[in-house]
């Protein structure tokens, strides 16, 4: 009697946090009960919402709050999660995968979303207590157990990362400092003007900045190197005391597993469209991929990836995944800003700006010829969903060039006149005449 008829095939996913599980979502959604499933994942709890550690940090959320799939989720739909096991090895010849703790576990497909790593500064003095990074649930606990009203705080890094701990902390009651080696905050989503705006409410808030600042190593209470840390010295010769140093300095992906294992990477773990990698058995998702010489940190495709895998995993479709122009919309202590596209420009391209320092708004956008290419809001960021519509279609502008930065309202003949400040004729070209790529709408204080 053969008791293989009708068997499920195995599916084993290794990496438990979000692209990995959005995949098993779309796989449940296409085919329940193709597969048998088994979840490795490195941390001890159930998926939660990396996005949300920072309001986590901050108090505003507990850790059930945070939880996308409950343990009772994975047993109702008959998922075996092994948590707090991450795999030491991928036995792809015998389709056979082993955890640090000697769980075996075979597989007809197996799933990698082994997710990224934090970059580590490699400084004297990184490993000393009260130096850490921000990427888990255990961060987070880690820093609560130093964070504490008066105490002070360094964060090195002043990218999104960084400044969503450095809130977070902020709102703990510590004393913050950002420190950041680009001359400007979040140099890779805004342009110099919004990232003053941004530095200037951060400081309003109590927080130090320091921008093109270059750490040189952390300083100890004392010589010995397992004292724990008080202090950033930068290179110019500057200390900055620290109870708690977080470094928040970027992203590689995790692609060790998959490289021990012989499957080919790059900067991560190589992709076809499909997210198949080298190994037909083997398919990859999430930050730990490269697919066309480009690797990802955002949800938007993370998402798109979830249903090709899914698609393909489950022989339903064969889709291609194919990365769409997306907008990066943030919110950063508590202040609203969106980017997309062309944001900085070029000596092709002419600004339209829309200045209002005292509502800290700002916009920026980007035209070459008659077509939108780029976009930049902060501060006001309820436009930005329409911004991006036109920036996709790619469509000649038309009249509109002249008054949307405005906003969509003044889309409409019939409300264009009433949307325009007063003299706004003459304050282009003023504005030209200073500039000749940019042209500058600054509403009077009586304008909203």
């Amino acid at each position: 009697m053969n008791m293989m008829i009708g068997a499920r095939k195995k599916l084993v996913v290794i990496g438990n946090g979000m692209a990995g599980m959005r995949t098993v979502e779309e796989i449940l959604a296409r085919a329940p009960g193709m597969f048998e499933i088994t979840v490795f994942g490195a941390e001890p709890q159930p998926n939660y919402d990396r996005i949300m550690l920072s309001p986590l940090l901050a108090g505003d959320k507990t850790f059930d709050q945070i939880v996308l799939n409950t343990v009772d989720w994975y047993a109702e739909n008959n998922i075996e999660l092994i948590a707090g096991e991450p795999v030491d090895e991928i036995d792809r010849i015998n389709k056979l995968v082993r955890g640090s703790q000697g769980t075996t576990r075979p597989y007809d497909i197996l799933l990698l979303a082994t997710g990224s790593n934090p970059f580590v500064l490699p400084l004297p003095g990184v490993n000393r207590p009260g130096v850490m990074t921000f990427r888990s649930v255990a961060d987070v606990e880690q820093m609560l157990t130093i964070a504490a009203p008066g105490k002070t705080a360094v964060v090195i890094g002043g990218g999104l990362l960084g400044l969503e701990a450095a809130h977070g902390l902020n709102l703990r009651g510590m004393n913050v400092g950002v420190v950041h080696l680009m001359p400007t905050l979040m140099e890779r989503q805004l342009d110099a003007s919004a990232a003053h705006l941004l530095e200037r409410a951060l400081t309003a808030r109590g927080m130090n900045i320091f921008t093109g600042a270059n750490t040189e190593c952390f300083l100890g209470e004392t010589d010995d190197a397992a004292s724990h840390v008080r202090a950033v010295r930068l290179k110019d010769g500057k200390e900055i005391p620290a109870d708690l140093v977080v470094m928040a300095v970027g992203i590689r992906p995790n692609a060790d597993l998959a490289k021990a294992s012989g499957l080919a990477c790059g900067r991560g773990i190589i992709v076809d469209d499909g997210m198949g990698t080298s190994d037909p058995a083997i398919y990859a998702i999430g930050e730990c991929i490269e697919h066309n010489a480009q690797v990802y940190g955002l949800v938007a495709p993370i998402w798109d990836m979830a249903k090709v895998a899914a698609d393909r995993i489950c022989a339903v479709a064969q889709t291609c995944f194919s990365p769409v122009a997306a907008g990066t919309r943030l919110k950063v202590s508590g202040i609203e800003m969106f980017s997309a596209g062309e944001f900085l420009g070029d000596n092709t391209t002419e600004d339209v700006v829309l200045r209002d320092a005292a509502r800290g708004v700002y916009k920026r956008l980007v035209l070459r010829g008659d077509r939108l290419v780029g976009v930049l809001c902060f501060g006001d960021a309820r436009d930005a969903g329409w911004y991006f519509n036109l920036l996709r279609e790619g469509a000649a502008l038309g009249d509109l060039r002249e008054t949307m930065i405005f906003g969509p309202v003044s889309a409409s003949p019939a409300t264009r006149t009433r949307q325009l400040p007063p003299c706004r004729t003459r304050r282009k070209s003023a504005a030209a005449t200073a500039s000749k790529n940019q042209r500058s709408w600054l509403p009077s204080p009586n304008t909203a």
